[in-house]
């Protein structure tokens, strides 16, 4: 099944743990993928988009996993 909720830069960084600051340099950086929607000039993702990103990151080591 697909989650197609829209996540924020805050929604982001309480799921990796970090400030929303954190996640809005990330996109400075070219390190987030690109939004899925644009709403009043915010950016938005999928909840899979960014659960995907977040496990194909450096330095993830698999977690949740076992």
């Amino acid at each position: 099944m697909t989650d197609r909720r829209l996540w924020s830069y805050k929604d982001i960084a309480a799921h990796i743990k970090v400030q929303p600051d954190t996640v809005r340099s990330y996109r400075k950086h070219g390190l987030l993928p690109p939004p899925d929607h644009v709403e009043g000039g915010k950016p938005y993702w999928y909840a899979d988009t960014i659960r995907t990103w977040v496990a194909s990151r450096p330095g993830n080591r698999g977690r949740g996993t076992g």
